[in-house]
């Protein structure tokens, strides 16, 4: 059959199936299948496949059509401007995301300029950063990446997780500079972080019919059910980051709207607490700064 032929037929299919933007899903397990681009299947729309190749194509659309996330069919998914592997073993990295790399980016060129305006002569200050719950590494290798000077580490509770995320590092040729830890939260990492991060597990159980259905059935549970209400991984954060931190440090975390207010509260003890949005306007990011003495 012809590139243009199977392309069309598999749209409609999955179209019938009630797939989530079927066109583009087509067009991706299909560059996925031939290990193209998407210039090149308009470019070639009389192109034969093999056997074999509709074969292949076949069994992803299937795999498709039954919710499996399109990320897990190909092992792959960009994240600032990085290709990242992924596995179930992984949340998948989403664009939410990241607005708590911007935040933290942010208050780290105004955490040196403080610094540097502070020392005589003024010097490349040395900022530590940990992202708790790392997953496949993304906000870990997205800060090594824009920050090249800063001490990384990265934790999760989860061995196949962090095999993801030093794969990635690996492939990003970063990682001499990141260091992971096997550990639940912050456990065994001592403190003086200059900024803790996180994307946290942040639903609550009482939401879950409102959560995607492939994100329920093929997204590991952990990383995104936190509890019945919701908060009770930041509830158990918060202290501990406040904990590993300086004084003046900060704790950012991703959150969702339907936790905010409690978030806030947990909060409470705080300096400078902040709510940032994203671009629909929903609540993305709680920042907030450890007290100076």
């Amino acid at each position: 059959m012809q590139l243009k032929q199977v392309l069309t037929q598999a749209i409609a299919d999955l179209a019938a199936k009630q797939v989530p933007s079927p066109r583009l899903n087509a067009e991706l397990l299909l560059m996925f299948t031939l290990g193209c681009d998407r210039a090149y299947l308009f470019a070639h729309p009389e192109r034969e496949l093999s056997a074999d190749e509709v074969s292949h194509y076949g069994a992803a659309l299937a795999e498709r059509a039954r919710g499996v996330p399109a990320q897990y069919i190909t092992g792959h998914q960009e994240f600032w401007g990085m290709d990242l592997i992924v596995t179930p073993a992984v949340l998948i990295p989403r664009p939410e995301t990241e607005h708590l790399i911007e935040t933290v980016l942010a208050l780290a060129s105004s955490d040196l300029r403080i610094r540097n305006a502070d020392e005589t002569p003024p010097s490349a200050s040395q900022l530590r950063i940990v992202d708790v719950g790392t997953g496949s590494g993304c906000i870990a290798l997205a800060l090594a990446k824009e920050l090249p000077m800063a001490e990384i580490h990265a934790t999760d509770i989860s061995a196949d997780a962090l095999q993801v995320a030093r794969s990635n590092a690996a492939r990003l040729q970063l990682e001499n500079r990141i260091q992971f830890h096997q550990a639940n939260l912050l456990n065994g990492l001592g403190g003086d972080f200059d900024f803790v991060v996180s994307n946290p597990p942040y639903v609550g159980e009482a939401e879950a019919d409102q959560v995607q259905l492939e994100v329920r059935k093929f997204e590991p549970q952990g990383a995104v059910f936190a509890g019945p209400t919701g908060v009770e991984v930041i509830a158990r954060l918060i202290p501990r980051a406040q904990s590993a931190l300086r004084p003046g440090g900060w704790l950012l975390m991703e959150i969702s709207g339907t936790i905010v207010d409690e978030t806030k509260h947990l909060l409470q003890d705080w300096d400078d607490v902040r709510i940032i949005a994203d671009l629909q306007s929903i609540p993305r990011v709680a920042c907030a700064q450890k007290p100076l003495p």
